[in-house]
């Protein structure tokens, strides 16, 4: 008895765990779209993010990215492209710290296509 409701202790703060870290749950542009033209990079994140680094990278290597948003913890991040973006595939890593301290990553990719 005593070991099932240990085993079931353990199983809630595993999954209580689990859920504290901060996704994204939408970015702009949406996930494998295609687009005419991308005016900003942005990523709504479920609990405070503070994102920390932040490629984009296209068919003819890393496109420079200004940051709108600073490095506070946020739910909205946004960043602009420093040029009209030509045609092709584009990719955007980024990393950041959720609230709890635990280290995030990811990834979302979208064409560009006139």
């Amino acid at each position: 008895m005593k070991q099932n409701i240990l085993a079931g202790l353990m199983m809630a703060t595993l999954a209580t765990g689990a859920l504290a870290h901060s996704k994204a749950e939408d970015t702009t542009p949406v996930h494998e779209s295609t687009a005419t033209t991308v005016e900003a990079i942005e990523m709504r994140f479920d609990d405070p993010m503070r994102v920390t680094a932040i490629t984009l990278t296209g068919p003819e290597g890393d496109v420079e990215i200004e940051r709108e948003t600073g490095m506070d913890a946020v739910t909205e991040f946004r960043a602009l492209p420093s040029v009209d973006l030509p045609e092709g595939n584009y990719t955007v890593d980024w990393r950041g710290l959720s609230l709890d301290g635990h280290p995030m990553q990811g990834t979302f990719g979208f064409t560009v296509a006139n």
